[in-house]
């Protein structure tokens, strides 16, 4: 699970950048740079607890 939530953080960040750098989509792209920068915080707190 925990390598999935780092997968899905770094497609995220990656996406935003395109969105940002190429389109400059404002709405979505941000969304889902929030969600990729929560899954990499849970990502750190689970690493943690183990």
């Amino acid at each position: 699970m925990n390598n999935f939530l780092y997968l899905v953080a770094v497609v995220m960040v990656i996406l935003w950048a395109i969105g940002y750098l190429g389109f400059h989509a404002q709405g979505i792209i941000h969304i889902l740079l929030v969600i990729a920068a929560i899954s990499v915080i849970l990502r750190i707190i689970q690493g943690r607890r183990v």
